[in-house]
């Protein structure tokens, strides 16, 4: 199984771009080889934000194969028409290292190996669906949450992406190794503090944690 997320960054035809979080569905759901998809959103900024970010879009693709994921990046219609509206294409490609949790109500990345190239980078998605009663306390923690993550040793780059606004929320960062993530996941700092806090007064309905290895990544630039 492959991962792969592309990040698709728009100058004019940003309403048409929001309106493929729609219109893009059906026929992504018959993509040979396509086995989970997520339409994104993202935020403004790097981390979580209230605030969307109306010129870049996201799709979350978990595929069969590699081969049915190069064809469709490289090859599909819809991949072309999207990144020919585009001013720029980032695309990563990801195999998952560890999982925990679900994603409406499955866990879809499945573990190709346990063993870790150490001179790969990491890649790391975060989710969860928040417990509408606890939206304010989350929210009240953005700021910090994203601050942590900003001064974080090892990270390289990170986007806040998500489904619905305010409710259904993820990021994805790249860091310079595992050694990396664990320092920042597990010392007693401020997204530790913000962890704890989560559990203990349950602001998350459903939630998930996925580590990969960057395997490749690629970027395009477009003249529109």
């Amino acid at each position: 199984m492959l991962t792969t997320i592309s990040f698709l960054k728009y100058k004019k035809n940003k309403f048409w771009a929001f309106t493929q979080m729609r219109l893009a569905f059906d026929g992504l759901s018959k993509t040979p080889g396509l086995s989970f998809f997520k339409l994104l959103g993202t935020g403004s900024g790097k981390g979580f934000s209230l605030y969307p970010d109306f010129s870049t879009y996201a799709i979350l693709c978990v595929w069969k194969n590699e081969s049915f994921a190069k064809d469709f990046i490289n090859k599909s219609d819809h991949s072309k028409l999207i990144s020919k509206k585009a001013h720029s294409r980032q695309d990563f490609f990801l195999s998952p290292i560890t999982s925990h949790g679900l994603w409406d109500g499955i866990n879809p990345f499945i573990i190709n190996k346990k063993e870790i190239n150490k001179e790969r980078k990491i890649g790391i998605i975060t989710r969860a669906t928040l417990n509408k009663n606890k939206l304010f306390e989350f929210w009240k923690s953005v700021p910090e949450a994203s601050l942590a993550i900003q001064n974080a040793n090892g990270v390289e780059w990170f986007k806040g992406i998500g489904e619905w606004p305010f409710i259904q929320q993820a990021t994805f960062s790249i860091w310079d190794s595992v050694d990396s993530v664990k320092n920042f996941a597990y010392n007693k700092g401020i997204h530790s503090k913000i962890v704890k806090k989560t559990r203990k007064r349950k602001w998350y309905k459903e939630d998930l944690f996925a580590r990969f290895e960057l395997l490749n990544s690629q970027s395009k630039f477009f003249s529109i």
